[in-house]
């Protein structure tokens, strides 16, 4: 997905987008771009829950974590660094929701109709929406394109017809809206 799509999604952002006052500096430009194509890579923020494996989904997210940390560690506070920690938060949160300590959540965390899949899709869910909102902030605020497999996550537009058709079909496929009418 294009950078100028991923801007007409967002609205809200106090910042011009490459406005005269505001260019991200190089170091975090550089962080950026490595944490976006670092993301583009993991199957655990936009693959068709149905064939995640829930234990594979947890030691992503474990080096996700890892990896959002060292990240975090090379920035000093600005937005870039808000964005990864709050998805550092999401990682962590994910964490806790499926550890029962008797790992029943990811021993049947997709057995359809068990309790334990409610949870483990819900807290999947939950990760992936708050790491789309930080990634299409980054990706505006640095004027970055994002791979489709993961703009996937981002959110959605409001504009009906968004010209994104590989996005109408992957809706489709899950059931969900595609903003066609009938």
């Amino acid at each position: 997905m294009k950078f100028r799509e991923i801007a007409s999604r967002l609205t809200g952002i106090s910042s011009p987008i490459f406005g005269v006052s505001w260019n991200p500096p190089a170091a975090e430009l550089t962080i950026a771009r490595r944490v976006i194509a670092f993301l583009e890579d993991r199957r655990v923020l936009f693959a068709d829950e149905s064939i995640e494996v829930p234990s594979h989904c947890v030691s992503s997210v474990l080096e996700l974590r890892r990896y959002l940390t060292s990240e975090i560690q090379q920035l000093a506070d600005s937005e870039l660094c808000r964005s990864l920690r709050a998805m550092r938060a999401a990682c962590r949160k994910f964490m806790e929701s499926v550890d029962d300590r008797g790992g029943i959540v990811v021993r049947h965390g997709f057995d359809h109709g068990h309790w334990a899949s409610w949870r483990f899709g819900a807290a999947l869910g939950e990760m992936r929406a708050t790491f789309g909102l930080h990634i299409a902030k980054i990706a505006t605020q640095n004027g970055l394109d994002v791979e489709d497999d993961l703009a996937r996550i981002l959110p959605a537009s409001d504009v009906e017809d968004d010209g994104d058709s590989g996005r109408k079909e992957a809706r489709k496929k899950r059931g969900g809206p595609t903003t066609e009418t009938p």
